[in-house]
């Protein structure tokens, strides 16, 4: 198990490396720790770093999600249910893939589903199945509550944590994480995939193998930890 800051320092020094540049040497933007993320381009260890950046600038959020294939609507901030309340989101409605129903993300958890998706999640299926995934099948994002058996707000309770529970192929072929998971066939060496591209571009990725309450779907958040089980 790991667990660690979101934001090492090692991305913090390359930040502020840029003040060491070469002059008159333009450093590419997706070197660049003060350019906005390009959601398109190949992820990099700065990526994580222009995630955090997004978390109360909803001006850079809007310019990094239109590189995303996402379809969303900005959300004004309000607090849908008493003590938890919801900053710098969006509703996401649809991608490259559609979903069971649209759901509240905030903005860094947006930006990185998209990269997950696109970076990930596609590759993946394109890898196993030689087709891309058609339907993403969520059990939702923002719900009111604390973490099981805690004092301590679960990353739901601000809409940043997605469950995501299967997938449909372009060809109507549905992959379940409770039902797949355990397999050895195409579909668990898919869901085994799927779960390591999210701990690549999520702050916590929770699966069927950290305990029973996550054994129908990969729990992804954009918390202040690191963490992939």
């Amino acid at each position: 198990m790991k667990l660690r800051h979101a934001v090492p320092l090692g991305m913090l020094v390359g930040a502020l490396g840029i003040g060491l540049a070469v002059p008159g040497w333009q450093v590419p933007g997706r070197w660049n720790p003060w350019a906005p993320l390009d959601i398109r381009e190949t992820p990099n260890w700065l990526t994580g770093y222009k995630l955090w950046r997004l978390q109360d600038d909803r001006e850079l959020c809007a310019q990094v999600l239109r590189t995303s294939p996402l379809r969303y609507q900005p959300m004004a901030d309000s607090t849908p249910a008493a003590d938890c309340p919801v900053r710098n989101s969006v509703r996401v409605m649809a991608s490259s893939a559609t979903f069971s129903s649209s759901f509240l993300a905030t903005c860094p958890l947006a930006a990185a589903y998209a990269l997950f998706e696109v970076h990930g999640l596609q590759p993946a299926a394109q890898a196993a199945f030689g087709q891309p995934v058609a339907r993403v099948e969520h059990l939702g994002s923002f719900a009111c509550r604390n973490i099981a058996n805690s004092r301590w707000r679960s990353q739901h309770a601000s809409a940043n944590a997605l469950d995501i529970a299967g997938f449909r192929l372009r060809d109507g072929r549905r992959i379940s994480v409770a039902r797949d998971w355990r397999g050895d066939g195409d579909e668990a060496r898919f869901l085994r995939a799927v779960h390591q591209a999210a701990c690549s571009r999520f702050n916590i990725t929770l699966g069927p193998d950290y305990n029973a309450a996550h054994r129908d779907h990969f729990h992804v958040d954009m918390g202040l930890m690191r963490l992939c089980r």
